[in-house]
C-alpha cells in the first residue's frame, strides 16, 4: 500500500486486511477486481458506489465516533499519539454482519479480521490525515495508488 506501509506494525499491510481496509474505505478499489466481483460484502451495509461500506474513511470514522469512539478516532486524525481501539470495541462499532462478511471474503477468521484491523487501523488513518484533515474519497484514492 505504499504510503502506509511505515503506519503498519511489522512494516506491511497483509492481503486479506487490503482486502477489508479496502472494502471499508474505498469499495473496490483495492481488490484489482471488477464490478462484477466486487470486494465489499453485499446487503444492508454494501456502499451505492465506491465509497467503501460506510461512505469512504470520513464515514468510517463517523460510525467509530459514533459508537463512543471519538477520542481514540479524534488521536488517529489529529497530531500526537494514537490511541488504540480493541478488537472488541471495533467489531462493536463495525457491527457483526459486516465482520463476518469482510473475515469470509479476506478468508480469516473474524478474530484476526478484528486483532488485525485493530492494530493497522490507527496507523493507517493517521497516515491518511496528515494535516488533520479527513481527505475526500479522490484524495484517498490517490494516496492509496501512490
Amino acid at each position: 500500500m505504499g504510503i502506509f506501509d511505515d503506519a503498519v506494525p511489522g512494516g506491511n499491510i497483509s492481503k486479506p486486511i487490503m482486502i477489508a481496509l479496502g472494502a471499508l474505505l474505498v469499495g473496490k478499489l483495492l481488490s484489482g477486481r471488477s464490478n462484477s466481483d466486487e470486494v465489499a460484502p453485499q446487503g444492508a451495509n454494501a456502499p451505492a458506489s465506491d465509497g467503501g461500506l460506510f461512505g469512504g474513511l470520513g464515514g468510517l470514522l463517523g460510525k467509530l465516533t459514533e459508537a463512543g469512539q471519538g477520542a481514540a478516532v479524534d488521536s488517529w486524525v489529529k497530531p500526537g499519539p494514537n490511541q488504540p481501539i480493541s478488537p472488541g470495541s471495533l467489531g462493536g462499532a463495525l457491527g457483526s454482519q459486516t465482520i463476518s462478511d469482510l473475515a469470509r471474503q479476506a478468508g480469516v477468521s473474524e478474530q484476526e479480521l478484528l486483532e488485525q484491523l485493530a492494530k493497522v487501523l490507527p496507523g493507517v488513518v493517521d497516515k491518511a490525515t496528515p494535516q488533520g484533515q479527513v481527505p475526500d474519497m479522490a484524495q484517498l484514492s490517490a494516496m492509496l495508488r501512490s
